[in-house]
């Protein structure tokens, strides 16, 4: 069960408001950027949370990969995305695609800053 498990927290992120609350949009955006660096997704989630007194709602993803998953989710009040890929490594190692999606998916935000963190994910053999 080894892989690889990449997080970041995005702040005050400059990209268009948009990717930040349109599922539908960000749900081509996210596909695409999977395809575009070799995983393979099988399934995919994407919802719109309602405008609310503080602000418009953001959305929670999930983009499952026959390689394991992409989740993230969006804060627009705050400009604020988290960001989870996850790959296993079981058979052929995915950890560079996988960090080449983490990139593609923070420039697509654009944050003024950044926490990412990785973890290797099990016992090597």
């Amino acid at each position: 069960m080894q892989g690889l498990h990449l997080t970041a927290d995005l702040y005050n992120c400059r990209c268009a408001a948009a990717w930040l609350t349109d599922a539908e949009q960000l749900a081509d955006w996210c596909l695409a950027a999977v395809n575009a660096v070799g995983l393979q997704p099988v399934k995919q989630l994407f919802h719109s949370f309602p405008t609310t007194p503080q602000g418009p709602g953001g959305v929670t993803a999930t983009v499952l990969l026959a390689e394991s998953h992409l989740c993230l989710h969006t804060w627009p009040q705050q400009k604020a995305v988290t960001l989870d890929v996850y790959v296993c490594n079981l058979g052929s190692d995915h950890s560079a695609q996988a960090k080449c999606l983490m990139k593609l998916m923070v420039d697509h935000f654009a944050p003024q800053w950044t926490e990412q963190r990785s973890l290797d994910r099990g016992e090597e053999s």
